[in-house]
């Protein structure tokens, strides 16, 4: 399961700070697109700490996880990310130290 550090880090994202909005995700399919309809009606969703801070974001088709998610932690940087296929983990999810450098990737097999 755990295959190791491997320095990647998604497509438009760099390991670090949670902007205090959901910024898009860079490629990660979480904008609804009507020509594909196994994206069709996604929204943005955004959890919040007790604090206010980003908790974790990503799309949802309706109350399903679906698409690219991010978690952070309290100080803002970035903990955890991976793809949910309608509510089930698949592929790479990488932990990232506090440094927001990759620490772990787990296979997912959805």
């Amino acid at each position: 399961m755990n295959t190791g550090p491997t320095g990647s880090t998604p497509p438009g994202r760099s390991p670090g700070r949670a902007s205090p909005e959901p910024s898009g995700h860079g490629g990660h399919g979480t904008e609804p697109r009507p020509d594909d309809p196994d994206h069709a009606g996604l929204h943005e969703h955004v959890e919040r700490h007790r604090d206010g801070s980003v908790r974790g974001r990503g799309p949802m088709d309706g109350e399903i996880p679906h698409g690219y998610w991010e978690w952070f932690r309290l100080d803002g940087t970035l903990m955890r990310s991976g793809t949910f296929d309608h509510g089930v983990q698949v592929g790479d999810w990488t932990t990232y130290d506090r440094a927001g450098v990759p620490h772990k990737v787990t296979r997912m097999r959805g």
